[in-house]
């Protein structure tokens, strides 16, 4: 199987299986850029682990899944880029994903805490750090 396929569907699965409380803040346009703006996200995973990703003020977006023994399967480390688009938080990697841009939206729920939903409808949590 083609790593960049295996890599989707591995993530697919694994924030699949996280489940998103209700009560949350939705975020858009400036409030979205400032709460990710050079902090670091931290993906919950099923496994008892988290996905960090780094979303840098240039705009630069890296992950790194050599924690959680990715490396098995694909480049477990990669640097892409993000933005902001309306109400939503979007991101494009070079080989994971195959390349294709993705889209959040983000709802606060705590100073250091979100939840996701992803435009193809998977969802998550996640914690934040400045």
């Amino acid at each position: 199987m083609h790593t960049k396929t295996l890599f989707g569907i591995l993530t697919a699965l694994a924030l699949s299986l996280v489940p998103v409380t209700a009560s949350a803040e939705q975020l858009s346009g400036g409030e979205l850029k400032q709460f990710v703006n050079g902090k670091r996200v931290y993906l919950k995973t099923p496994f008892g682990g988290e996905f960090p990703l780094n979303y840098k003020r240039t705009g630069v977006v890296t992950g790194d899944g050599t924690a959680l023994g990715l490396g098995k399967f694909f480049a477990p480390k990669e640097s892409g880029r993000w933005w902001v688009k309306g109400e939503n938080l979007c991101q494009q990697w070079p080989t994971w994903y195959d390349g294709k841009t993705t889209c959040f939206q983000i709802r606060k729920t705590g100073e250091k805490s979100l939840n996701w939903v992803r435009d193809d409808g998977r969802s998550g949590r996640a914690r934040i750090e400045g």
